[in-house]
């Protein structure tokens, strides 16, 4: 038990450490900034970050939120991707244990982080992450029996949702999606297959719904809504439990048989 421990301690220190690194990309990718050579430095004063300015989490801590250079605040948005992500790692090894498909998932959802930040900010999901998305998914063929059915997912809901995108343009001369999140969903089909893709779809599609509703009711924002976060939290959902959903809905199915 107390080895088990350790090792999920290293996860949770592993998920933050990439955490961290989705900062980097929520930050910089919407500025069209380099992600890599350039250094860090305090978005208020400009002063360059060393590296015990750079603890995933630990930093934000012992600094009590503020930069060392200038004392103004710090973003809550670091320490909280910071420690979700480390969180996210840990629910998925416990889900489904050891192996590489389990780190692809994690690995995936980081991403799916990442987009769903930028795209509520910007209303736009960066290409690249879906690249990032569509690669993922191409290695852990390599680790499944079921190609086909991932292919299938693939086709089916970027057909579907660009089917969607002509109707409504046609009928209402609207975009009731855009193209990032066509092919988010293109990603994430081909990475958990038909069944579960479009399960993840009517989640993220149910969970706009409800949430922006109640947004527009009590925050008065506008009818126009980022879809990508509700996609991503479908698509995660649909990752960790969408088999036991599944496998539920169709005993319900025979029972009422």
């Amino acid at each position: 038990m107390q080895q088990e421990i350790y090792v999920y301690l290293i996860i949770f220190i592993y998920g933050i450490i990439i955490g961290s690194f989705l900062n980097v990309l929520i930050y910089r990718l919407p500025k069209k900034e380099d992600i890599v050579i350039k250094s860090s430095s305090c978005t208020k004063c400009g002063h360059k970050l060393q590296w015990y300015d750079l603890v995933p989490l630990f930093s934000y801590i012992c600094l009590r939120g503020r930069c060392r250079y200038c004392n103004e605040k710090i973003s809550a948005q670091y320490p909280i991707i910071e420690g979700l992500n480390g969180i996210i790692y840990i629910i998925i090894f416990l889900k489904f244990d050891f192996s590489v498909t389990t780190s692809l998932m994690c690995f995936f959802s980081s991403i799916l982080i990442a987009i769903s930040v930028i795209d509520y900010r910007t209303f736009e999901i960066p290409d690249i992450l879906n690249i990032v998305l569509v690669v993922i998914a191409i290695i852990s063929l390599f680790f499944t029996q079921d190609i086909l059915e991932r292919i299938l997912g693939f086709v089916l809901v970027s057909g579907f949702m660009y089917l969607l995108l002509i109707l409504f343009r046609a009928l209402r001369n609207i975009d009731c999606f855009g193209g990032g999140d066509i092919k988010l969903m293109a990603a994430a089909g081909l990475f958990l297959g038909g069944r579960r893709i479009v399960l993840a779809f009517f989640i993220g599609c149910i969970l706009g719904s409800v949430i922006h509703l109640m947004r527009m009711r009590f925050k008065h924002v506008g009818n126009v809504l980022a879809f990508g976060p509700y996609l991503c939290a479908g698509i995660f959902i649909s990752m960790l439990f969408g088999w036991d959903m599944l496998n539920f809905y169709m005993g319900l199915l025979n029972f009422s048989l």
